[in-house]
């Protein structure tokens, strides 16, 4: 552990403060536009454009990355949003707030696939668990410690901004100055979304759903707190103690769900969610300490969904198709995240605030409806399916989309089709003038090392 904790530590340490400003801006976008009395859809409209500018960062990441390297790729990018986080205490335009937060969702997702790569690469197969375990502990702490930083501020303004800048400015250094710079370039996984549509309709489904929930309450929680009459502080510890739950859910699920059935895990937790969330879409005022034990225990479910829905999937999904199932989860998840804030933030003004909470209980009882009778039927469980207990905090940190780019994956799954194809008995004997080759041509002096992986890809497929 220690080991673990000195060698990684740059990353860790880019991650918490890179979290403190994201969780932070967040906050601030949303209490600011309430502030200033802009309407619900168009704060929704300013929040979709940042999941937007998550999900197409996948693809302008992955071409970054490997065109100018890890390090430089995410110091541009935390530079940008560096300057954007400015501009927005230079006007409130608000078509230059939606481009802006379309630019920050857009680097934030490089920043991600930087330093979940660069850890997936660099770590060892026996100790990965333990590397993205310390790596979701700093995400998470850093989004709690972002909410804390209101606390601490009586009224929120341009100091607010300097402090998010200075976190995001702050976050440059440490993985600036690290010596671990030999990670690889990214290679792409193919994106099967028509076999995934017909195999588990049902499962895209509920994680379009979830994203649609967590999408909802990192962009609109802070709007709802401020029409409970919280002032600055309170909403601050409202949104930081929420977020905190989500870290604390993690432990009991992993546990319980490698030893109970994830679909009726799955039906539970949404059941549970709708009984929570009830309180908060009913009643029109709670005391303030009532508000934070409800809302930290609908917190506490809510951001336990995801882990579950990605990990029943993986148990449907034959091995080989795992790391295309994690990028297609990460679009369903955040075309839910776009699609969410723009329905409830434009419900809030003709309905109010309590709308946030009835959409969970709408959302809830969806993923209840579609998880009855989810089972793999004409897929087996796979036996060494693996249990990918992942944070879907703001701005999808912890996307799985970094290990859909990641080259180790892609060479194990290449190393694996070929075992197993050298494995199979060999068929019945042909004539000797008819026989095929089953060895690859040997590799030319100066031949081009990716035209070899795309060789061994193509004998793959044969």
């Amino acid at each position: 552990m220690k080991k673990t904790l000195g060698v990684f530590f740059p990353l860790y340490s880019t991650t918490l403060l890179m979290l403190l400003g994201a969780g932070l801006l967040t906050t601030y976008i949303s209490l600011r536009l309430t502030q200033i009395n802009i309407s619900g859809a168009m704060i929704g409209a300013i929040i979709a454009a940042n999941y937007i500018g998550l999900v197409i960062g996948g693809k302008v990441g992955h071409f970054l990355i490997a065109r100018v390297g890890h390090i430089r790729a995410y110091v541009s990018c935390a530079g940008i949003i560096t300057a954007a986080v400015l501009v927005h205490g230079l006007t409130e335009y608000l078509p230059v707030w939606i481009g802006l937060r379309f630019i920050t969702g857009l680097c934030m997702m490089c920043q991600y696939m930087v330093l979940e790569s660069w850890l997936n690469d660099q770590s060892e197969s026996n100790q990965r668990g333990m590397v993205f375990g310390f790596y979701m502990a700093a995400s998470y702490l850093g989004l709690a410690l972002g909410q804390a930083v209101l606390v601490l501020q009586s009224s929120i303004g341009i100091n607010t901004l300097i402090i998010i800048a200075l976190f995001f400015a702050l976050c440059l250094v440490p993985i600036a100055l690290t010596t671990r710079t030999n990670a690889r370039h990214m290679s792409p996984a193919p994106l099967e979304l028509r076999y995934f549509l017909h195999t588990i309709p049902k499962i895209l489904l509920i994680t379009l759903l979830i994203g649609m929930v967590v999408g909802c309450f990192h962009g609109l929680a802070p709007v709802y707190a401020s029409q409970q009459a919280l002032d600055t502080q309170q909403t601050g510890l409202f949104m930081s103690s929420a977020i905190f739950a989500g870290l604390i859910a993690q432990f009991p699920l992993s546990w319980l769900s490698d030893r109970y059935n994830r679909a009726r895990l799955m039906r539970i937790n949404a059941l549970l969610l709708m009984i929570a969330a009830m309180p908060l879409a009913l009643l029109p005022h709670l005391e303030f300490r009532i508000l934070l034990l409800v809302g930290f225990i609908v917190s506490l479910l809510q951001f336990t969904l995801y882990p579950l829905v990605v990990a029943l999937a993986n148990d449907m999904i034959e091995s080989e198709r795992r790391v295309s199932l994690a990028a297609c989860l990460l679009m369903a998840f955040g075309i839910g995240a776009s699609i969410g804030p723009l329905i409830v933030g434009a419900l809030l003004a003709p309905l109010g605030a309590n709308m946030l909470y009835a959409f969970f209980i709408l959302c809830s009882l969806l993923i209840l409806l579609c998880s009855v009778r989810l089972q793999p039927h004409s897929t087996q469980p796979i036996a060494d399916a693996p249990v990918p207990h992942t944070i879907m905090p703001d701005s999808l940190a912890s996307s799985p989309l970094s290990p859909a780019l990641n080259p180790v994956l892609d060479e194990q799954l290449i190393q694996e089709n070929m075992s197993l194809t050298a494995a199979e008995p060999s068929p019945a004997a042909v004539p000797n003038n008819a026989e095929v080759a089953t060895e690859l041509p040997p590799r030319p002096q100066g031949a081009d090392p990716q035209e070899e992986t795309g060789l061994k890809k193509a004998y793959t497929m044969l």
